[in-house]
Protein backbone atom coordinates (compact mmCIF):
# COMPACT_ATOMS: atom_id res chain seq x y z
CA UNK A 1 0.00 0.00 0.00
CA UNK A 2 1.31 3.78 -1.38
CA UNK A 3 2.44 5.91 1.81
CA UNK A 4 0.61 9.45 1.32
CA UNK A 5 2.77 12.18 0.56
CA UNK A 6 2.45 14.30 3.54
CA UNK A 7 3.52 18.40 3.72
CA UNK A 8 7.08 18.10 4.71
CA UNK A 9 7.79 14.51 3.85
CA UNK A 10 11.08 13.89 1.95
CA UNK A 11 14.15 15.70 0.74
CA UNK A 12 12.94 19.43 -0.80
CA UNK A 13 15.04 20.07 -4.39
CA UNK A 14 18.03 22.16 -3.87
CA UNK A 15 17.04 25.51 -4.03
CA UNK A 16 18.79 27.62 -6.48
CA UNK A 17 20.58 30.39 -5.64
CA UNK A 18 17.64 34.04 -6.49
CA UNK A 19 18.64 36.15 -9.29
CA UNK A 20 19.99 39.27 -8.38
CA UNK A 21 19.70 40.97 -11.62
CA UNK A 22 16.81 39.81 -14.43
CA UNK A 23 18.01 40.94 -18.22
CA UNK A 24 14.09 41.46 -20.26
CA UNK A 25 14.47 41.05 -24.08
CA UNK A 26 11.56 41.94 -26.23
CA UNK A 27 12.31 40.05 -29.66
CA UNK A 28 10.72 40.09 -33.36
CA UNK A 29 12.34 38.26 -35.77
CA UNK A 30 15.82 38.08 -33.95
CA UNK A 31 16.34 33.94 -33.84
CA UNK A 32 20.23 34.83 -35.18
CA UNK A 33 20.46 37.12 -32.46
CA UNK A 34 19.52 35.82 -29.38
CA UNK A 35 21.82 32.87 -28.95
CA UNK A 36 25.05 35.28 -29.24
CA UNK A 37 23.40 37.91 -26.76
CA UNK A 38 23.05 35.25 -24.48
CA UNK A 39 26.40 33.88 -24.59
CA UNK A 40 27.65 37.60 -24.39
CA UNK A 41 25.35 38.22 -20.92
CA UNK A 42 26.52 34.77 -19.38
CA UNK A 43 30.52 35.90 -19.90
CA UNK A 44 29.71 39.55 -18.50
CA UNK A 45 27.72 38.11 -15.97
CA UNK A 46 30.03 35.51 -14.54
CA UNK A 47 29.62 37.11 -10.64
CA UNK A 48 26.11 38.17 -10.71
CA UNK A 49 23.07 35.83 -9.84
CA UNK A 50 20.72 36.42 -13.01
CA UNK A 51 17.86 35.28 -15.20
CA UNK A 52 16.88 36.46 -18.86
CA UNK A 53 13.49 36.49 -19.60
CA UNK A 54 13.49 36.70 -23.51
CA UNK A 55 9.62 38.38 -24.53
CA UNK A 56 9.29 37.11 -28.22
CA UNK A 57 5.69 38.58 -29.89
CA UNK A 58 5.34 34.93 -31.53
CA UNK A 59 8.05 35.48 -34.03
CA UNK A 60 7.29 34.43 -37.82
CA UNK A 61 11.12 33.48 -38.10
CA UNK A 62 10.68 31.04 -34.69
CA UNK A 63 12.58 33.09 -32.68
CA UNK A 64 10.58 31.61 -29.87
CA UNK A 65 11.42 28.27 -30.45
CA UNK A 66 15.50 29.08 -30.31
CA UNK A 67 15.04 30.65 -26.66
CA UNK A 68 12.96 27.63 -26.23
CA UNK A 69 16.27 25.40 -26.88
CA UNK A 70 18.44 27.86 -25.25
CA UNK A 71 15.93 27.44 -21.59
CA UNK A 72 16.21 23.40 -21.81
CA UNK A 73 20.05 23.68 -21.66
CA UNK A 74 19.94 26.63 -18.64
CA UNK A 75 17.34 26.96 -16.31
CA UNK A 76 17.87 30.67 -15.72
CA UNK A 77 16.84 31.70 -19.58
CA UNK A 78 13.33 31.83 -19.72
CA UNK A 79 10.54 32.80 -23.19
CA UNK A 80 7.29 34.21 -22.73
CA UNK A 81 5.78 33.83 -26.38
CA UNK A 82 3.10 36.62 -26.75
CA UNK A 83 0.16 35.77 -29.22
CA UNK A 84 -2.10 38.28 -30.43
CA UNK A 85 -0.25 40.78 -29.44
CA UNK A 86 2.57 43.38 -30.43
CA UNK A 87 4.56 46.17 -29.08
CA UNK A 88 7.89 46.91 -27.47
CA UNK A 89 6.52 48.92 -24.01
CA UNK A 90 4.15 45.35 -23.22
CA UNK A 91 6.78 43.29 -24.30
CA UNK A 92 8.95 44.92 -21.29
CA UNK A 93 6.44 45.58 -18.85
CA UNK A 94 4.96 42.02 -19.44
CA UNK A 95 8.74 41.09 -19.04
CA UNK A 96 9.28 42.66 -15.97
CA UNK A 97 6.58 41.83 -14.16
CA UNK A 98 6.48 38.27 -15.25
CA UNK A 99 10.20 38.27 -13.47
CA UNK A 100 11.78 37.79 -9.81
CA UNK A 101 14.80 39.68 -9.31
CA UNK A 102 14.92 43.08 -7.73
CA UNK A 103 16.94 44.77 -10.06
CA UNK A 104 15.52 44.71 -13.92
CA UNK A 105 17.37 45.97 -16.73
CA UNK A 106 16.14 46.43 -20.07
CA UNK A 107 18.08 45.40 -23.16
CA UNK A 108 17.10 45.28 -27.27
CA UNK A 109 18.56 41.83 -29.09
CA UNK A 110 19.91 43.27 -31.99
CA UNK A 111 23.41 43.54 -30.23
CA UNK A 112 23.83 47.38 -30.49
CA UNK A 113 23.44 47.73 -26.87
CA UNK A 114 26.30 47.34 -24.42
CA UNK A 115 25.88 44.32 -22.08
CA UNK A 116 29.22 44.73 -20.62
CA UNK A 117 27.55 48.05 -18.94
CA UNK A 118 24.98 45.91 -17.14
CA UNK A 119 27.44 45.13 -13.90
CA UNK A 120 27.98 48.76 -13.49
CA UNK A 121 24.43 49.83 -13.77
CA UNK A 122 23.62 47.19 -11.21
CA UNK A 123 26.29 48.38 -8.46
CA UNK A 124 24.92 51.86 -8.51
CA UNK A 125 21.45 50.81 -7.95
CA UNK A 126 22.46 47.98 -5.38
CA UNK A 127 24.53 50.43 -3.34
CA UNK A 128 21.74 52.85 -3.29
CA UNK A 129 22.71 55.30 -5.73
CA UNK A 130 19.98 55.40 -8.20
CA UNK A 131 16.60 54.04 -8.56
CA UNK A 132 17.36 54.12 -12.63
CA UNK A 133 20.33 53.84 -14.63
CA UNK A 134 19.97 54.86 -18.43
CA UNK A 135 22.64 53.66 -21.14
CA UNK A 136 22.44 57.38 -22.67
CA UNK A 137 23.40 58.42 -25.92
CA UNK A 138 23.96 62.37 -24.87
CA UNK A 139 26.57 62.39 -22.45
CA UNK A 140 30.54 62.55 -22.88
CA UNK A 141 31.89 59.08 -23.55
CA UNK A 142 29.01 57.66 -25.43
CA UNK A 143 30.32 56.32 -29.28
CA UNK A 144 28.38 55.00 -32.12
CA UNK A 145 28.83 52.04 -34.52
CA UNK A 146 25.59 51.92 -35.82
CA UNK A 147 23.81 55.07 -35.39
CA UNK A 148 22.78 56.93 -39.15
CA UNK A 149 22.75 60.70 -39.33
CA UNK A 150 18.89 60.40 -40.54
CA UNK A 151 18.13 57.97 -37.58
CA UNK A 152 20.31 60.45 -35.22
CA UNK A 153 18.69 63.02 -36.16
CA UNK A 154 14.79 61.91 -36.13
CA UNK A 155 16.06 60.49 -32.19
CA UNK A 156 17.38 64.10 -31.43
CA UNK A 157 14.55 65.90 -32.32
CA UNK A 158 12.12 63.17 -30.50
CA UNK A 159 14.36 63.83 -27.35
CA UNK A 160 14.39 67.40 -27.06
CA UNK A 161 10.19 67.48 -27.99
CA UNK A 162 9.57 65.33 -24.92
CA UNK A 163 12.23 66.90 -22.30
CA UNK A 164 10.38 70.06 -23.15
CA UNK A 165 6.66 69.19 -23.28
CA UNK A 166 6.96 66.68 -20.75
CA UNK A 167 10.13 68.03 -18.34
CA UNK A 168 11.80 64.68 -18.65
CA UNK A 169 14.91 65.75 -16.87
CA UNK A 170 17.53 62.85 -18.08
CA UNK A 171 19.28 63.73 -21.16
CA UNK A 172 18.44 60.44 -23.13
CA UNK A 173 14.44 59.77 -22.09
CA UNK A 174 14.16 57.56 -25.68
CA UNK A 175 16.85 55.39 -24.54
CA UNK A 176 15.87 51.45 -24.38
CA UNK A 177 18.77 50.47 -22.62
CA UNK A 178 17.82 50.65 -18.93
CA UNK A 179 17.95 49.65 -15.53
CA UNK A 180 15.65 49.83 -12.88
CA UNK A 181 14.34 48.63 -9.32
CA UNK A 182 11.37 46.27 -9.34
CA UNK A 183 10.15 47.85 -6.07
CA UNK A 184 9.94 51.49 -8.37
CA UNK A 185 8.88 50.34 -11.53
CA UNK A 186 5.69 47.51 -10.10
CA UNK A 187 4.85 51.18 -8.02
CA UNK A 188 4.73 52.84 -11.58
CA UNK A 189 3.45 50.27 -13.70
CA UNK A 190 -0.44 50.56 -13.32
CA UNK A 191 0.16 54.05 -14.66
CA UNK A 192 2.22 52.96 -18.13
CA UNK A 193 1.08 52.11 -21.48
CA UNK A 194 1.16 48.78 -22.91
CA UNK A 195 1.09 50.40 -26.58
CA UNK A 196 4.02 52.03 -28.30
CA UNK A 197 7.97 51.69 -28.20
CA UNK A 198 9.41 54.12 -25.97
CA UNK A 199 9.12 52.27 -21.94
CA UNK A 200 11.38 54.46 -20.63
CA UNK A 201 10.01 57.61 -21.66
CA UNK A 202 6.70 56.60 -20.52
CA UNK A 203 8.10 55.17 -17.40
CA UNK A 204 10.24 58.74 -16.19
CA UNK A 205 7.02 60.96 -17.24
CA UNK A 206 5.03 58.76 -14.81
CA UNK A 207 7.27 59.22 -12.52
CA UNK A 208 6.95 62.87 -12.29
CA UNK A 209 10.68 63.69 -11.22
CA UNK A 210 10.16 60.55 -7.94
CA UNK A 211 13.10 58.20 -9.71
CA UNK A 212 16.61 59.17 -9.10
CA UNK A 213 18.08 58.45 -12.23
CA UNK A 214 21.92 57.74 -13.13
CA UNK A 215 22.87 58.06 -17.11
CA UNK A 216 25.97 56.19 -18.04
CA UNK A 217 27.88 56.40 -21.63
CA UNK A 218 27.94 53.12 -23.60
CA UNK A 219 29.32 51.93 -27.11
CA UNK A 220 26.04 52.03 -29.81
CA UNK A 221 27.09 48.84 -31.65
CA UNK A 222 26.33 48.19 -35.20
CA UNK A 223 22.82 45.90 -35.66
CA UNK A 224 24.31 42.23 -36.67
CA UNK A 225 21.03 40.41 -37.88
CA UNK A 226 17.02 40.74 -38.39
CA UNK A 227 15.73 44.51 -39.04
CA UNK A 228 14.91 46.94 -37.11
CA UNK A 229 11.55 46.80 -35.42
CA UNK A 230 11.01 50.56 -36.21
CA UNK A 231 8.74 51.36 -38.88
CA UNK A 232 7.71 54.76 -40.39
CA UNK A 233 4.69 54.98 -37.72
CA UNK A 234 6.85 55.36 -34.79
CA UNK A 235 6.71 59.31 -34.80
CA UNK A 236 2.57 59.46 -34.48
CA UNK A 237 3.04 56.72 -31.98
CA UNK A 238 5.69 58.69 -30.32
CA UNK A 239 3.68 61.78 -30.04
CA UNK A 240 0.52 59.99 -28.93
CA UNK A 241 2.50 58.73 -26.30
CA UNK A 242 3.79 62.58 -25.52
CA UNK A 243 0.37 63.62 -25.76
CA UNK A 244 -1.22 61.33 -23.43
CA UNK A 245 2.04 62.19 -20.65
CA UNK A 246 1.07 65.67 -20.89
CA UNK A 247 -2.46 65.16 -20.11
CA UNK A 248 -1.75 63.25 -17.21
CA UNK A 249 -3.24 60.20 -18.85
CA UNK A 250 -6.74 61.89 -18.91
CA UNK A 251 -7.02 59.85 -22.10
CA UNK A 252 -5.31 56.17 -23.31
CA UNK A 253 -2.67 56.25 -25.64
CA UNK A 254 -4.50 54.40 -27.73
CA UNK A 255 -7.54 56.85 -27.58
CA UNK A 256 -4.95 59.18 -28.33
CA UNK A 257 -4.21 57.51 -31.54
CA UNK A 258 -7.39 57.14 -32.75
CA UNK A 259 -8.15 60.50 -32.82
CA UNK A 260 -5.01 61.60 -34.45
CA UNK A 261 -5.99 58.90 -37.11
CA UNK A 262 -9.60 60.68 -37.05
CA UNK A 263 -7.50 64.16 -37.54
CA UNK A 264 -6.02 62.80 -40.77
CA UNK A 265 -9.31 61.16 -41.81
CA UNK A 266 -10.86 64.56 -41.30
CA UNK A 267 -8.98 65.84 -43.87
CA UNK A 268 -9.56 63.13 -46.56
CA UNK A 269 -13.01 63.42 -45.51
CA UNK A 270 -13.26 67.79 -46.20
CA UNK A 271 -11.17 66.42 -49.19
CA UNK A 272 -13.39 64.17 -51.19
CA UNK A 273 -16.49 66.52 -50.07
CA UNK A 274 -15.24 69.43 -51.56
CA UNK A 275 -14.00 67.18 -54.79
CA UNK A 276 -17.73 66.15 -54.72
CA UNK A 277 -19.36 69.38 -54.46
CA UNK A 278 -16.77 71.47 -56.75
CA UNK A 279 -16.12 68.92 -59.57
CA UNK A 280 -19.31 66.29 -59.54
CA UNK A 281 -21.62 69.18 -58.63
CA UNK A 282 -23.37 66.69 -56.04
CA UNK A 283 -25.86 67.82 -53.80
CA UNK A 284 -24.70 68.34 -50.68
CA UNK A 285 -26.13 65.30 -48.38
CA UNK A 286 -24.79 62.56 -51.20
CA UNK A 287 -21.29 64.84 -51.24
CA UNK A 288 -21.30 64.53 -47.28
CA UNK A 289 -21.82 60.32 -47.16
CA UNK A 290 -19.26 60.21 -49.91
CA UNK A 291 -17.16 62.02 -47.61
CA UNK A 292 -17.54 59.66 -44.99
CA UNK A 293 -17.22 56.35 -46.94
CA UNK A 294 -13.71 57.06 -47.99
CA UNK A 295 -12.76 58.23 -44.57
CA UNK A 296 -14.02 55.68 -42.59
CA UNK A 297 -11.86 53.31 -45.44
CA UNK A 298 -8.89 55.68 -44.77
CA UNK A 299 -9.51 55.57 -41.27
CA UNK A 300 -9.27 51.69 -40.89
CA UNK A 301 -6.21 51.30 -42.74
CA UNK A 302 -4.43 53.85 -40.60
CA UNK A 303 -5.78 52.18 -37.30
CA UNK A 304 -5.16 48.72 -38.60
CA UNK A 305 -1.34 50.16 -39.12
CA UNK A 306 -0.97 52.28 -36.44
CA UNK A 307 -3.69 52.37 -33.54
CA UNK A 308 -4.38 48.31 -32.91
CA UNK A 309 -0.99 46.92 -34.49
CA UNK A 310 -0.63 44.95 -31.39
CA UNK A 311 -3.92 43.06 -33.23
CA UNK A 312 -3.15 44.29 -36.98
CA UNK A 313 -5.56 42.08 -39.25
CA UNK A 314 -4.08 40.25 -41.59
CA UNK A 315 -5.47 38.46 -45.06
CA UNK A 316 -9.04 37.40 -44.88
CA UNK A 317 -9.34 38.72 -40.89
CA UNK A 318 -8.75 42.54 -42.99
CA UNK A 319 -11.64 42.32 -45.22
CA UNK A 320 -13.95 40.90 -42.47
CA UNK A 321 -12.46 43.57 -40.24
CA UNK A 322 -13.23 46.30 -42.85
CA UNK A 323 -16.63 45.39 -43.55
CA UNK A 324 -17.26 45.21 -39.60
CA UNK A 325 -15.94 48.54 -39.24
CA UNK A 326 -18.44 50.42 -41.75
CA UNK A 327 -21.21 47.81 -40.04
CA UNK A 328 -20.58 49.53 -36.58
CA UNK A 329 -19.93 52.92 -37.69
CA UNK A 330 -22.62 53.41 -39.95
CA UNK A 331 -25.24 54.19 -37.09
CA UNK A 332 -22.06 57.32 -36.29
CA UNK A 333 -22.46 57.47 -40.32
CA UNK A 334 -26.15 58.69 -40.16
CA UNK A 335 -25.36 60.83 -37.25
CA UNK A 336 -22.57 62.31 -39.13
CA UNK A 337 -24.64 63.04 -42.33
CA UNK A 338 -27.78 64.11 -40.51
CA UNK A 339 -25.96 66.75 -38.02
CA UNK A 340 -23.93 68.16 -40.89
CA UNK A 341 -27.34 68.60 -43.21
CA UNK A 342 -28.70 70.08 -40.62
CA UNK A 343 -25.74 72.49 -40.08
CA UNK A 344 -25.60 73.51 -43.88
CA UNK A 345 -29.39 73.67 -43.49
CA UNK A 346 -28.76 75.96 -41.00
CA UNK A 347 -25.25 77.77 -42.11
CA UNK A 348 -23.96 76.91 -45.55
CA UNK A 349 -20.62 76.66 -45.03
CA UNK A 350 -19.53 73.60 -46.48
CA UNK A 351 -16.24 73.03 -44.71
CA UNK A 352 -17.92 73.60 -41.31
CA UNK A 353 -21.09 71.15 -42.12
CA UNK A 354 -18.53 68.64 -42.66
CA UNK A 355 -16.36 68.80 -39.63
CA UNK A 356 -19.57 69.09 -37.58
CA UNK A 357 -20.45 66.27 -38.98
CA UNK A 358 -17.48 63.88 -39.05
CA UNK A 359 -16.99 64.87 -35.29
CA UNK A 360 -20.22 63.63 -34.23
CA UNK A 361 -19.09 59.77 -35.04
CA UNK A 362 -15.53 59.87 -33.11
CA UNK A 363 -16.04 58.38 -29.92
CA UNK A 364 -19.09 56.08 -31.10
CA UNK A 365 -16.37 54.99 -33.72
CA UNK A 366 -13.46 54.28 -31.38
CA UNK A 367 -15.74 52.39 -28.65
CA UNK A 368 -17.33 50.22 -31.35
CA UNK A 369 -13.94 49.34 -33.47
CA UNK A 370 -12.37 48.43 -29.75
CA UNK A 371 -15.54 45.77 -29.08
CA UNK A 372 -16.18 44.48 -32.93
CA UNK A 373 -13.50 45.06 -35.66
CA UNK A 374 -10.03 44.58 -33.38
CA UNK A 375 -11.65 42.30 -30.45
CA UNK A 376 -8.99 40.62 -28.18
CA UNK A 377 -9.49 36.56 -29.08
Amino acid sequence: MNEAIRPGSGTPPQAQEAPELSVIVPTFNERDNVTVLYRRLEATLANVAWEVVFVDDNSPDGTWDVVRALAQRDNRVRCVRRIGRRGLSGACIEGILASSAPYVAVIDADLQHDETQLPKMLLLLASDQADLVVGSRYIEGYKSEGFNKQRAGASALATELARKALRVEIADPMSGFFMVRRDRFEELAPKLSVHGFKILLDLVASANGGLRAVEIPYTFGERQHGESKLDSMVALDFLGLVLAKFTNDAVSLRFILFAMVGGIGLVVHLTTLFIALQLFKAPFAEAQAAGAVVAMTSNFVLNNFLTYRDQRLKGFALLRGLIAFYIVCSVGLLANVGVAFSVYDQEPIWWLAGMAGALMGVVWNYAMSGLFVWRKK
